[in-house]
Formats: structure tokens, sequence, C-alpha cells
């Protein structure tokens, strides 16, 4: 069987954690933050965990992690 492919896109925006799961980064901190509030914007600067209905997906994406 020939080896998968990497969606390169998608290893750019997700990483795994020491227990499997799969962070990402928050939307929303891109632009229009003149309305937002600080601790809006702090909060928007950790990261997230996928989904567990869409982590399926992303491993599908990136096949060796």
């Amino acid at each position: 069987m020939p080896k998968l492919k990497t969606n390169k896109s998608a290893a750019k925006r997700f990483k795994v954690t020491g227990t499997g799961k799969i962070k990402r980064n928050k939307a929303n901190k891109q632009h229009i933050l003149e309305k937002k509030s600080p601790k809006r914007k702090r909060n928007l600067r950790q990261k997230g965990l996928v989904s567990k209905s869409d982590e399926k997906r992303v491993r599908k994406l990136l096949p060796y992690i």
C-alpha cells in the first residue's frame, strides 16, 4: 500500500498533546479587535482543543500524528 500524504495546511494548524488530543488556535483574533474587550482577546490567545466530533476528520488529514 502506498504512503499516505499529510495535508500540509492542516499540519500547520494542529498539534497533538501528550495525551493524544488535538490542539488548535481559537478564531476571531485576526481583525476587528477594537470592540473586543481585553479579557476576551486574552482568552483568544490560549489554545483550544478540537471537538470530539471533528477529531476524526482532522486525524484523517494528519495520518502520521
